[in-house]
């Protein structure tokens, strides 16, 4: 397996992922469809990045590096198949989009999610992300938690 860069070629597989999470868990909103329908859009032309796992030909998960600006990074969008959850796929992706918001001169990581997400919450806390006040407007109505990570020197997370 292999992390890569977005590609037109996997914008399908980006919306396919995230949609199978977000309608399984009851999440999918009119505020997720503009990364969903338009990643380069979205994310790529806005100066961020989407990263991809990829086995063979098969994409086995997702993450997107959303830049707000030039300080701050937002992982949005993390989904692995359900068939390879478990198996540290999700923890690469986060690490590599921290190695991005390094790379770029980010100081902090961002992240907005939901307290049904519980094993996503315990990766991003496993990960040394601490829960925070949320913003005024999240962008999601249903995101109920907010989590930040400050970046400090060139040391990469493990």
């Amino acid at each position: 397996m292999k992390i890569i860069l977005y590609e037109e070629r996997y914008a399908p597989d980006f919306a396919r992922l995230n949609r199978e999470w977000l309608e399984g868990f009851g999440l999918l909103e009119e505020a997720d469809e503009k990364h969903l329908n338009s990643p380069r859009e979205s994310i790529i032309d806005n100066g961020g990045q989407i990263f991809f796992a990829v086995e063979g030909k098969a994409v086995l998960g997702t993450c997107a590096a959303i830049r707000h600006c030039s300080e701050v990074v937002e992982i949005a969008k993390l989904a692995v198949a359900h068939s390879e959850q478990r198996q540290g796929i999700g923890r690469l992706l986060i690490k590599r989009v921290i190695d991005y918001a390094r790379s770029i001169g980010a100081r902090k990581v961002s992240l907005v999610s939901s307290t049904r997400l519980r094993s996503a919450l315990r990766l991003y806390e496993s990960m040394g992300f601490a829960h925070a006040s949320m913003p005024t407007n999240p962008g999601y109505a249903s995101a109920d938690v907010y989590m930040e990570l400050v970046l400090s020197g060139a040391a990469t997370v493990d």
